[in-house]
């Protein structure tokens, strides 16, 4: 499996984050020429090699044509920020959906960039206490985040990762200064953007981690892990605008993780022990529990102290859904406490086949490793209901199903 990895000790922004794509081997050209379909003028997009501490990378820099102008800027005030307040004040996200919808850019690409956009919106709305069809943005309508959102997913659609990571992100400190006046860092957008994933703060006292940063990598990340275990195939280092105590770089990692044959993904493992319930609850707490997308849910019996027969109930789900979880266990059962620990999942392939029979249809599983169908199995429901209605020995169905799709 292909594993895209943020590594963000420094914090990110969308011109670190092109840097260090470019580093990683997306050609600067197939990048320049996508973001062509765009069709905005106004603006040059240029890669060179740089370090900060002694690391070397790539630092991109959009260049916006128009503030080339700064020496006329005096006799032509007024049509220099009119001009200027065409590029960053009247787009809104209704006019930025246009420009990258009515772009030959392939539908991923689309998908994710507007992904992005919307998160920005929605941050800058709830800050803003308005609509998000009513926010003009400063920064993210200019044509240099245009380029920033648009070519991260130009680039994550070139590396096609399968899975994105990201580690918690560096979000700097002391104050910056903003459209609207002077802001604490994390700005209020950024760390909107950032709720509910892991932060640092402080490592320097300037702003590390900007709202097209973090949009960037609240939209595609699949999740944010302090330790994830993969093999490191290739490294990319994208330099920032400053230099600071900690290096102001990105790094993005390409990696290998595990048998990319098996689909592998995190899980995590939630556990109670329950020696004082009404054994009829279980049931009915099962179901809340996979309604609400538990991958599993099983119970061992076991002995608890002074010899007292107990029920351990254990919940396999994703990170993101442990909240959850969590809140039905303690308010479904009696459980006082309960442990979680990370567990690794492999699966097979799968997918679902009809079969047919005399007496109906049967969906029937297969599972397949590296393009090879290796086991069967009948839907089960769907051989009982046929059992059921006919009179028939369950096995009989099963039996003839698996005659009619041979693996297993």
């Amino acid at each position: 499996m292909k594993i895209l990895y943020y590594d963000c000790f420094a914090g990110i922004s969308g011109d670190m984050n092109l840097g260090a794509m470019v580093d990683l081997g997306v050609a600067p050209d197939y990048l320049c020429g996508e973001l062509q379909k765009l069709h905005l003028d106004g603006y040059e997009l240029r890669f060179s090699g740089d370090q900060r501490k002694g690391i070397t990378g790539t630092k991109a820099d959009v260049l916006l044509k128009d503030l080339h102008k700064h020496e006329h800027e005096h006799e032509h005030e007024h049509v220099h920020h009119h001009h200027h307040g065409d590029h960053h004040e009247h787009r809104n996200l209704h006019d930025i959906a246009h420009i990258i919808n009515d772009s030959s850019l392939p539908e991923s690409v689309k998908k994710m960039s507007m992904d992005i956009f919307r998160l920005v919106a929605q941050a800058e709305a709830k800050i803003h206490g308005k609509p998000v069809e009513e926010v003009h943005f400063h920064e993210v309508g200019a044509v240099d985040s245009i380029v920033d959102i648009v070519g991260a997913a130009i680039c994550v659609d070139c590396l096609k990762p399968d899975r994105i990571i990201a580690s918690p992100v560096e979000m700097g400190g002391g104050f910056v200064q903003c459209a609207h006046g002077t802001f604490p860092v994390p700005a209020p957008a950024t760390l909107e953007i950032m709720k509910g994933k892991p932060m640092k703060f402080g490592a320097v006292p300037f702003e590390t981690a900007t709202p097209t940063g973090v949009a960037i990598l609240a939209a595609l990340a699949d999740e944010f892990s302090v330790v994830p275990s993969f093999t490191v195939v290739k490294t990319g280092y994208g330099v920032g605008h400053r230099d600071t105590d900690i290096p102001n770089v990105l790094r993005v990692c390409l990696c290998e993780s595990g048998n990319s044959a098996a689909t592998s993904s995190g899980a995590v493992m939630l556990e109670c022990n329950i020696d004082d319930m009404n054994p009829e609850h279980y049931a009915y707490v099962m179901e809340r529990l996979f309604a609400a997308g538990a991958d599993d849910v099983f119970l061992h019996n076991i002995i608890m102290k002074k010899t007292r027969p107990a029920v351990m109930l254990s919940v396999l789900c994703a990170p993101e859904k442990i909240v959850e979880m969590e809140q039905i266990l303690f308010t479904e059962t009696s459980t006082l406490g309960m442990r979680s620990y990370a567990v690794e999942k492999k699966m097979l392939e799968r997918r679902t086949e009809i079969t047919d029979t005399p007496w109906g249809q049967v969906r029937v599983k297969i599972a397949s490793r590296e393009g090879r169908d290796l086991k069967s199995k009948p839907e089960y429901e769907d051989c009982a209901e046929i059992a059921r209605k006919n009179a028939l020995p369950i096995e009989q169905i099963y039996r003839l199903v698996r005659h009619k799709t041979p693996i297993s």
